[in-house]
């Protein structure tokens, strides 16, 4: 790496490019009284054509009281270099940052080339040297052309249920262009709520060992998270483009609220959210909204020379109708009553008026999807959290012998309440998951006729449900809108670790579902998109256990969707 001299450094902290939240001001700041680490990796994301975001998080040890103050601030050098080796520097500047954003640094760089991969990396110039942090990979995006793309694409990581191996096995992967994280990249939980029983057998509890609700608290999971070499593996080798989902603020979050969500004891869910937005903007390598949006208004559109354009979604804190959950309308009522609360309950999922985006959104997304398809952009990607495709439960009560539906009861232990209403509902010939894009069926719609009037090429990537799926996307009309790939989880269990032992449960799914052309509800992991001028194409990979660090990947299936046949799905 090009050496710091204090000279240098000096110059460097005299300037540069940075956000506006970290930059020097033209200051020349003095040696850190102290050491530093680098704890929490480096990363990159949101790169466009000429600039990139780069993102670290420094630990002081503060050694004087001077410097234990809350205010103390910490001038920190990036570069960025033409190779691996750190030699040829192309840009260079400083930013600082202190406690009033949690010693992160995150800065937006600019004047880069096109089609270009770059390295970089941070340093502290301190009174006991020079502190470099690792280094890592990105690249900028094409203006033009149809260059192939190859992006993972994954969601779910939940700290306590296992090891971040997928992230391990994304990093190992050649020929990455960019990772697109779908969300519920942290989990709010405390050691009593989802995971707490399995971090307690593997030592990998959340810290704080509480829920959390606070911006400290939620910084402090994040730093946990982040701490994870696994993950800052993943974050050192390509771009990001993330997204949030429910657990980066509270489970089944909407505009208004959300289920895991108490007024009563944890205050007002605004302020909640907010502090959440906040803790993530400073932890994640995202370009903050511009100034005049709200915080939590984190679409935007990303464009892979002619090939694609990236619409990234914000499904839940910005426009999110209110939740309506089975779990809710059928708790303690008789089987008898279930059809009519069922009927009632579509009723309302039905009105006109229910929203998964917000109206800014919509319109953001209609006008996004016309100006790229006219723009001659071969595909429409959306990064999407929640699964789009109709998809109802498979009629367990037939499917599955008396023997198969004790032992999944009793394999569920404390989830056999949620198994005994999962078999009533499958029944019925309803929508499966209310928290998805089935809960919202007239802003499907929306969204669909938007794609049909701009001549879009669908291609939906979708997370949340922990389980892999290729489904074709159909309007109500029956016309083929685009195809849509869901990815298995990180660590979070999916269906096929609820009903344990029941086998050919994917099966079913794709049996009871016109939409479904796959379904897997086994396994964690990671899956991986190919575009080309004529082809869209997803292979869905696995890791061998969470359990152990030592692992092995497979691959488990691949589908791929012609240019010129939007809606089908063909095994690879």
């Amino acid at each position: 790496m090009t050496r710091l001299t204090r000279r240098r450094l000096l110059v460097l902290s005299g300037g540069g490019a940075g956000l506006a939240a970290c930059q020097t001001g033209g200051k020349v700041a003095p040696p850190f009284a102290g050491k530093v680490r680098f704890d929490h990796g480096v990363a990159s994301g949101d790169a466009l054509s000429d600039r990139v975001i780069l993102w670290t998080r420094v630990t002081p040890e503060r050694v004087t009281p001077e410097r234990a103050r809350a205010d103390a601030v910490v001038t920190v050098v990036w570069q960025v270099f033409e190779d691996a080796g750190l030699i040829r520097e192309v840009q260079a500047g400083a930013a600082q940052t202190s406690a009033a954003r949690d010693y992160t640094v995150k800065v937006d760089v600019t004047g880069l080339t096109p089609a270009r991969e770059y390295f970089y990396a941070f340093s502290v110039f301190t009174d006991v040297g020079v502190i470099a942090s690792p280094s890592g990979r990105t690249r900028t995006l094409a203006t033009s052309g149809t260059r192939p793309v190859r992006a993972v694409f994954l969601s779910c990581s939940n700290y306590p249920f296992g090891q971040f191996n997928a992230y391990d096995a994304v990093s190992r992967e050649p020929d990455v262009d960019v990772i697109i994280h779908l969300g519920d990249y942290l989990y709010e939980y405390g050691p009593d709520g989802y995971g707490g029983e399995a971090g307690k057998a593997l030592g990998r509890e959340h810290i704080p060992p509480y829920e959390i609700t606070t911006l400290a608290d939620y910084r402090a999971r994040h730093a946990q998270y982040k701490s994870d070499k696994a993950l800052q593996r993943a974050h050192a080798a390509a771009p990001w483009i993330c997204t949030w989902d429910d657990h980066e603020s509270a489970n089944n979050s909407y505009r208004t609220g959300a289920q895991n969500h108490n007024s009563d004891t944890e205050g007002r869910w605004n302020k909640r959210k907010q502090q959440a937005v906040q803790a993530y903007l400073e932890w994640m390598p995202v370009r903050d909204p511009a100034t005049g949006r709200a915080s939590a208004a984190l679409w935007r559109r990303f464009d892979f020379g002619d090939l694609a354009s990236v619409l990234c979604l914000e499904t839940r804190l910005t426009g999110r109708s209110e939740e309506i959950s089975w779990n809710a309308r059928l708790a303690d009522i008789e089987p008898a009553a279930l059809r009519d609360v069922a009927r009632d309950t579509l009723q309302d999922v039905n009105a006109p008026g229910r929203t998964m985006l917000g109206a800014a959104q919509e319109d953001w997304l209609a006008e996004q999807l016309a100006s790229s398809a006219t723009g001659g952009k071969i595909w429409q990607v959306l990064a999407n959290q929640v699964i789009m495709a109709r998809a109802e439960f498979p009629d367990f009560n037939r499917t599955l012998t008396p023997a198969q539906i004790e032992g999944a009861i009793a394999g569920a232990g404390a989830n056999g309440a949620i198994i005994k209403r999962l078999l009533g509902l499958s029944a019925l010939d309803v929508p499966s998951n209310l928290d998805a894009w089935d809960g919202f069926p007239a802003a499907r719609e929306r969204l669909y006729a938007a794609a049909k009037s701009a001549g879009a090429s669908l291609v939906t990537l979708t997370g949340d449900t922990h389980t892999g799926w290729a489904n074709r996307l159909v309007d109500a009309s029956g016309e083929a809108r685009g195809v849509e790939f869901g990815c298995t989880s990180v660590t979070s269990p999916g269906l096929g670790d609820i009903l344990q032992g029941v086998e050919g449960v994917g099966q079913m799914f794709a049996d009871t579902n016109e939409d479904v052309e796959w379904f897997d509800p086994d396994g964690n992991g990671y899956s991986i998109l190919e575009l080309t001028a004529e082809t869209a194409r997803v292979d869905f990979f696995k890791v061998s256990t969470i359990t152990d660090r030592n692992y092995s990947v497979s691959r488990t299936a691949g589908f791929q969707t012609q240019k010129q046949a939007p809606g089908t799905l063909n095994p690879v």
